[in-house]
């Protein structure tokens, strides 16, 4: 079986142009994520994919693989998918460019179920939530699973939403619900990656924003995987100044 882990970076970011390339103590973020990436141990190999030749150049330079992709695609999915097309794998893994912390063991715990089960198509990670203003922010993504461990629903809002006649603070929607954090980590069976970026954007997709809905509304099922592990994203550039001080901290990577 091959598994291989494609990295999608764009250099146009409204918030943050140039994002993949943004220094984190000598290195661009974009070989953070990579170096990070290849020491997966159920990878056998990593591609970033991009539409730009400035970022061709930085990850060819630091002895990477690179795969030149269109520059209309609407979704990462779709870049995705075109470079998929020109693979001959069976497990495609969706890790972020803006993950500098992504731990390589986080990645081999999503992989893990679709290696060892066929019939699923598709998988990601969730971590406990555990802070009552992430809890209510929509900027993070919740989830909450079936009791064998597939995704019900992603959202914005509160997940579960409890009504406040039940007079229950967040401690105790902790201790009942456990709520969860999605996490954008992605594992796509090759096949089905092809046939989900075809698909028309659905209603809830568009309403929450969030791609992963498509799938749910079309009847496919999400494995979702809990990990006792943490990453941290840069959106703004503010947020490299976090990533520094985790990594002088010594963070492993």
């Amino acid at each position: 079986m091959s598994i291989v882990a494609l990295i999608p970076a764009r250099f146009a970011s409204t918030r943050f142009p140039g994002k993949p390339l943004a220094d984190i103590l000598g290195k661009p973020m974009i070989q953070h994520v990579y170096e990070r990436t290849i020491r997966s141990t159920l990878v056998d190999d990593v591609i970033v994919a991009t539409d730009d030749e400035r970022i061709a150049a930085v990850v060819r330079g630091f002895g990477a693989r690179v795969e030149m992709t269109r520059s209309d695609h609407p979704s990462g999915t779709d870049r995705l998918a075109e470079v998929a097309q020109r693979l001959d794998a069976e497990i495609i893994v969706n890790v972020q460019g803006d993950e500098p912390l992504i731990a390589p063991e986080m990645i081999d715990e999503a992989v893990a179920p679709l290696a060892s089960d066929a019939s699923i198509p598709m998988g990601t990670l969730k971590s406990p939530l555990v802070c009552a203003e992430d809890y209510a922010n929509p900027n993070v993504v919740k989830v909450v699973t079936d009791r064998d461990g597939f995704a019900l629903y992603f959202s914005r809002s509160p997940l579960p939403y409890v009504r406040n006649d039940q007079g229950l603070d967040f401690g105790e929607i902790v201790r009942r619900f456990a709520p969860a954090r999605h996490i954008g980590l992605y594992v796509y069976r090759r096949d089905f990656l092809l046939d989900y970026a075809r698909l028309q954007p659905t209603a809830l997709e568009l309403a929450e924003q969030l791609e992963q809905l498509r799938a749910l509304e079309h009847g496919y099922r999400i494995r979702v995987v809990e990990t006792s592990r943490s990453s941290l994203g840069v959106d703004v550039p503010e947020d490299l100044k976090a990533v520094e001080r985790v990594l002088r901290a010594g963070a492993p990577g």
